[in-house]
């Protein structure tokens, strides 16, 4: 994937020429003179500087020292942005959904049109959009175990991001605070106290240069452009800052100064402004999926508990992170009343990128007449809404609109059929069973039997098949089914053949039936008590066969098999003898996954 972006941000670059002449100008002074290099200056005199930090200009600049003044020195560096930018997406996404959940968002991002276009132009949006999606990686690793480097690096990028574009790059910064302040696994206070720690990252990342630039007489340092009284600070919270937001721009080159709620010289605001003629074709082709994606999957994972179902706790956070960053950076976009331009847009492309991805994925995986449905409602308004942005341009591949619209058609009856069938969208499960509404009686839930208050384990797909027995009424969102056993064998209830921390059984008699969700929060306290696992040492307790105990480290056994379980982290499969669990009831033979 990464070798085909970089042929298709690469492809013919010098077409495009020297780009933005305003920045080329600062690029080539930045190669001729460290001073115009420090300060961002258009010109090697150092009379004045760009409108923006210059942290976007010192790759460029640097890559012109070494190669000469070019196209191809000013644009590669842009492009190859653009394949780290991917790169960094891909491996968010891929850390908890999956490699086809990460291929999906990469590709997604590599070909929506404003991210095609900004990876081959010098405007600094292309950094911004890298720096952004790196800290949201940090932030995503620091949710996951609590570590406060993760965070730490997370407040450089913001740091480094405000040195791109200054206010623009901490558009997201709420939302990420919030969701980590809520969802972080560890103490309130410590929480609180890696926050301030990111701030203080942030501070001292982005502020070095500011300090600097504010320290350093004015008659020795050039006019800092865009600024009415050659002051950094003023630029940042004036005419980039807050005059963006309001409109009243003092030194707008177009539209400033206007105000008022219509958007100036830059189009009507309001909720339908991205989905408009001149925006709409850039950045919208995937935000109506995305938007129904995300309010989908975090509603489904919303029962997710952080000490019962940590896999679902994560997807869900991982959920609020990407969607909290596409819902502020759309609401500001879409009221700001100052100047806006089209290609801003990139600064969305990764978030529903990402959305998309996770929540195709999260859901082909669940499986059931639910899955079916949301899956077909989103190939369904993708294609519509992709036959109406064609249609505005009816001149260009007249056919390709009827296409798209024929292929929507077509998969939404893939995706409908087997259900109106009687029969699963993943595969041919029996009717009445449904991964989101839970099993029926028939599927073996007996009826008015109550469910499980605690999370699922089985987070995705339908549950396992044993040799001996069949497990059902895992439905993955916190509610738990029936062991049935063969041959007429009576079945304890809920994932009962399981000894755990209450064990189903005692003395050969039967006890409480265990939850789905404590057998789940039996497996991860395992899963941490015996590092290095599975296949490492043989103990005196479990994996030995029908031994019992809970001493020694786990070994494999006969007709076990362990893995990584696609798009599932670390958890394990585990089938036959137990290896590293406790040991199972008398029946032989029986099968229990945790997916």
């Amino acid at each position: 994937m990464l070798l085909v972006t970089a042929v298709l941000y690469l492809w013919s670059l010098s077409a495009s020429g020297y780009a933005n002449q305003f920045y080329s100008a600062a690029v080539q002074a930045g190669s001729e003179s460290w001073k115009a290099f420090f300060f961002g200056s258009s010109d090697a005199a150092n009379s004045i500087t760009v409108d923006k930090p210059p942290a976007a200009l010192w790759p460029m600049a640097l890559s012109v020292r070494l190669f000469g003044l070019s196209s191809w020195a000013i644009l590669v560096p842009e492009a190859l942005m653009g394949v780290a930018t991917v790169g960094v997406l891909y491996a968010a996404v891929r850390r908890r959904f999956g490699a086809g959940a990460g291929l999906l968002a990469g590709g997604a991002l590599a070909v929506t049109p404003v991210a095609a276009l900004m990876f081959r132009f010098n405007n600094p949006d292309a950094l911004l959009c890298l720096l952004m999606v790196c800290a949201i990686a940090a932030v995503l690793r620091a949710l996951e175990d609590g570590r406060t480097k993760w965070l730490v690096l997370a407040g450089v990028c913001f740091g480094l991001g405000f040195l791109t574009k200054t206010l623009q790059a901490w558009l997201i910064l709420p939302a990420l605070a919030v969701v980590y302040a809520c969802c972080a696994p560890v103490a309130l206070r410590r929480r609180l106290g890696q926050l301030v720690l990111a701030g203080a990252a942030i501070v001292v990342s982005g502020g070095w240069w500011v300090a600097i630039v504010e320290l350093w007489p004015a008659s020795s340092r050039p006019y800092i452009g865009g600024s009415q009284h050659n002051s950094f600070l003023e630029l940042t919270f004036g005419y980039n800052g807050f005059g963006r937001i309001s409109g009243n721009e003092t030194g707008s080159v177009g539209g400033g100064g206007r105000g008022g709620h219509g958007g100036g010289g830059w189009g009507q605001t309001g909720i339908t402004r991205l989905f408009s003629s001149d925006m709409g074709g850039q950045i919208s082709w995937l935000l109506p999926a995305a938007l129904i994606l995300l309010v989908a999957s975090v509603w489904v994972l919303w029962r997710a508990r952080r000490a019962t179902d940590a896999e679902q706790a994560g997807q869900r956070a991982e959920f609020l992170v990407w969607g909290g960053a596409l819902l502020m950076t759309f609401a500001i976009f879409s009221f700001m009343s100052g100047i806006f331009h089209q290609y801003y847009n990139i600064a969305l492309a990764p978030y529903i990128a990402a959305l998309v991805g996770m929540g195709a994925t999260l859901w082909w995986r669940r499986g059931g007449r639910s899955a079916a449905l949301v899956l077909a409602g989103t190939v369904a308004v993708t294609a519509g809404w992709s036959y109406v942005l064609l249609d505005r341009s009816p001149g260009w591949l007249p056919w390709l609109r009827w296409t798209v619209l024929a292929l929507g058609a077509l998969s939404v009856l893939g995706l409908l059929v087997p259900v109106w069938a009687g029969a699963s969208a993943r595969g041919g499960e029996p009717a009445g069973t449904d991964p989101l509404w839970g099993r029926r009686a028939v599927a073996g839930r007996r009826a008015g039997e109550p469910r499980s208050a605690g999370a699922g384990a089985a987070a995705d797909g339908p549950a396992p098949r044993g040799a001996g027995g069949r497990a059902r009424g895992g439905d993955g969102a916190g509610r738990s089914g029936r062991v049935h056993a063969p041959d007429g064998q009576h079945a304890q209830g809920r994932v009962d053949h399981h000894r755990g921390p209450r064990g189903a059984r005692r003395h050969g008699r039967p006890r409480r039936p265990i939850p789905r969700w404590r057998a789940a929060r039996y497996v991860a306290w395992h899963q941490r008590s015996h590092a290095g696992w599975p296949g490492q040492g043989h103990g005196a307790g479990h994996g030995s066969g029908h031994g019992s105990g809970h001493g020694g480290s786990p070994r494999q056994t006969s007709g076990h098999r362990s893995g990584r379980v696609p798009g599932a982290g670390r958890r394990w499969s585990y089938a036959g003898q137990s290896a590293g669990l406790p040991r199972r009831s008398g029946r032989a033979g029986r099968t229990w996954r945790l997916r």
